[in-house]
Order: structure tokens, then sequence, then C-alpha cells
């Protein structure tokens, strides 16, 4: 009898799984813009969003330079790097009812980016690029500390259960 009761629940659930495992579509990082006003302003001001720019018309061209300064250019698009380069296509988790809850969220796409996925790009082997301290750039690229202070302290979704 249990069983039969929570078979609609995991069904939604692996449902919900399976599309934050897919590859989702990107909305652009000006659908961020509304409910994250600090987040974008700090990604706007950043070289990421300018990373084409520091390239030649010749190197945009070329798969070894568009690999790390618009990943997402020939699958959606994004001619820099955006905040779905590094949180995921926004497709499922950007709804604000989504959004609200961090465990859905995270479950139908939301990243939180790691050491790991800034060093497919940040390595020993990129071109002019100098030593990369990951602890030292997470500083530098603080967009959420002044949204998290605006919003004020997240509550715990287990509180609210």
């Amino acid at each position: 009898m249990t069983f039969r009761r929570s078979a609609p629940l995991c069904l939604v659930l692996v449902v919900l799984a399976s599309m934050g495992a897919a590859a989702a579509d990107f909305l652009g990082s000006e659908s961020c813009k509304g409910c994250h006003p600090d987040a974008y302003a700090a990604w706007r001001g950043s070289k990421h969003a300018r990373s084409m720019e520091s390239l030649t018309a010749e190197q945009q061209k070329e798969a070894r330079c568009t690999t790390c300064h618009a990943p997402n250019l020939a699958d959606q698009g994004m001619a820099s790097i955006g905040c779905e380069t590094c949180h995921g296509g926004g497709q499922y988790y950007a709804p604000a009812y989504v959004m609200k809850d961090p465990e859905l969220a995270r479950l139908v796409g939301l990243v939180d980016p790691s050491e790991k996925s800034c060093r497919s790009c940040h390595e020993a082997s990129s071109p002019s690029l100098r030593p990369f301290q990951f602890s030292e750039k997470l500083k530098a690229m603080d967009h959420w500390s002044a949204e998290r202070q605006r919003r004020g302290p997240t509550p715990s979704p287990r509180a609210e259960r």
C-alpha cells in the first residue's frame, strides 16, 4: 500500500530529474536581471560578459578559442560567457516558484559552479592566462553577497515543511 501512494510522487521526481539532466534551453542573461539585479550588474561589468571582445576577428571563428570565450555559441547562440554558462540553461529553473525552492531549482538544472567547472577554461595551458587561484578569483567574481544581503537570510526549505 505504501508503494502505491508513493509511486506517483516517484514518477514526478524521475521526470523532474530527467528534465534537469537533459540539455535545457538558455533564456539569456537578461532573463536573470529582474530577480537578480545585483548579480546581473556584477556579471555585466565582468570580463566574462565581454569575453569575445578580447579575441581578434580571426580568433572569434576558431573553435579552440570560442570553446572558452563563448562555450555556448554553437548550441545556444550565446556570444559570451553568460549566467547560464556557469549555472546551466534556465529553461526549467527560471520561474520564480522554482527559484524559491533551492532543492527544486537544483533538481531541474540549476548548477552551483565549482572549481572544476572554472578550471575547464582557466587552466595552465590556456594562452596568455596568468596562474589561476580559485579562491581569489571567486572573490573577484562575487555576485551573490550583495544579492543575499538585499534579500536577507534564505529560509531553510526544511523549516517550512
